[in-house]
């Protein structure tokens, strides 16, 4: 029926036809993609016609060629819309275009936001959690997940191939051409990036995620079919545990040390820290200095591993900005049930351990104080290496696996 045109079957009647964009530099003009990243779309052929997703709109020339291949004379009768936000659905009003008489599926909240992004009120179906849209050779079913990790979001099943169709749900950064399915390539990359992606854009909203992993579990799979990464196919029940931990904020032994430093005065004290925790048993010490990290990677070691110590210089007579910067975002993801040590520097006016201190404070337990907090004036002398050091240990100590 057709050439490939990077049309790639997945089971009967059901086609990968998405894009991948190795020219972004930061989805969401955040976080760092250095494999790019996939826009998935499927395409489910049948009595009738189905699309669930679209594209960002600067990758539809692709995407619609596969569409049109896939579709030939015929009309495209659905477009169901998994969610809203631009990187899923930036092809919707051109589709709108080229197939007048298509209808777009989604529930009350995305006709919603169809009618705010895109003006589309014709032509909209709004379906029920549970109810089935009809393709005559398929039946698919909708399952909600408000907040997962907008409030329209939602995933759709087909009993039929036992596929679910995910949505942000288990996708991760990277590109995917030559290596869609996890089967077929070393996808070692694609778990650490389902990771990054899961900690930076759904970690925020851990307790809706299991809400929806909770349906999940309710469900016969075969294979997972996400937006963005591969495809799951060889070991589903690994993806779905590996998510269930991240959303319950299992960790592991582990810690990060986040520096700010401007002259390298506070990064002496950083490396006595850390030197103290890898003195004391902890194999997995990852430092990093926030003024050149991508606090995507911080972010996720930090809800890896148990463990956090932040040291930080006084700028202007408040925290460093960078580091300030990575606590808003540390507020933002809500994480709880881990370890964090302080160490503030100064010059001429202290400032950096008050705000980290209240920071902590403001977590109401989420984080657990490890003593002692230096604060260091100037140069670290020998006796504030000998306090860092012994806070890298308390760490430890406080954060191994007993």
């Amino acid at each position: 029926m057709f050439k490939t045109h990077g049309i790639v079957p997945i089971t009967d009647g059901v086609y990968w036809i998405g894009a991948n964009d190795r020219e972004t530099d930061k989805f969401e003009g955040l976080w760092e993609l250095p494999h790019g990243m996939a826009y998935n779309a499927y395409f489910l052929d049948g009595d009738k016609t189905c699309l669930i997703d679209t594209v960002k709109s600067s990758y539809m020339d692709d995407f619609l060629f596969r569409l049109s291949r896939l579709l030939g004379d015929r009309p495209l009768d659905y477009v169901i819309v998994n969610h809203m936000e631009p990187d899923h659905s930036g092809a919707m009003e051109l589709i709108r275009r080229l197939y007048p008489g298509v209808k777009f599926v989604g529930n009350a909240k995305t006709a919603e936001f169809m009618k705010h992004f895109y003006g589309i009120e014709e032509g909209v179906v709004t379906v029920k959690e549970g109810e089935t849209l009809d393709l005559g050779s398929r039946k698919l079913v909708f399952a909600f997940a408000p907040m997962v990790h907008w409030p329209e979001s939602m995933a759709t099943y087909d009993p039929d191939s036992k596929i679910l169709f995910s949505n942000d749900i288990f996708g991760g950064f990277g590109a995917v051409e030559g290596r869609l399915f996890d089967d077929a390539a070393d996808c070692g990359w694609a778990v650490s990036e389902m990771m990054r992606y899961y900690v930076n854009i759904v970690g925020r909203f851990a307790r809706p995620a299991l809400a929806a992993l909770a349906k999940v579990r309710t469900l016969d799979i075969s294979m997972i079919c996400p937006s963005h990464g591969p495809i799951w196919r060889r070991d589903p029940e690994r993806v779905i545990a590996l998510y269930e931990k991240w959303s319950r904020q299992e960790t592991e032994e582990g810690a990060v040390v986040v520096y700010g430093s401007m002259y390298g005065n506070t990064k002496v004290a950083a490396d006595a820290i850390a030197n103290g925790l890898s003195g004391n048993g902890i194999k997995t010490v990852q430092v990093y200095d926030i003024s050149r990290a991508n606090m995507s990677y911080v972010t996720t070691d930090t809800w890896r591993y148990r463990g956090l110590v932040l040291a930080s210089c006084t700028y202007n007579l408040e925290l460093y900005p960078p580091m300030a910067a990575l606590l808003r975002l540390y507020e933002n993801k809500n994480m709880k049930g881990r370890h964090i040590g302080l160490c503030g520097t100064y010059s001429w006016a202290p400032a950096a351990l008050k705000e980290m201190r209240e920071f902590v404070d403001r977590s109401k337990g989420g984080w657990t104080l490890v003593d002692p907090s230096p604060e260091i004036r100037s140069y670290p002398t020998a006796a504030d290496i000998e306090t860092c050091e012994l806070l890298g240990k308390n760490m430890a100590e406080a954060i191994r696996d007993k």
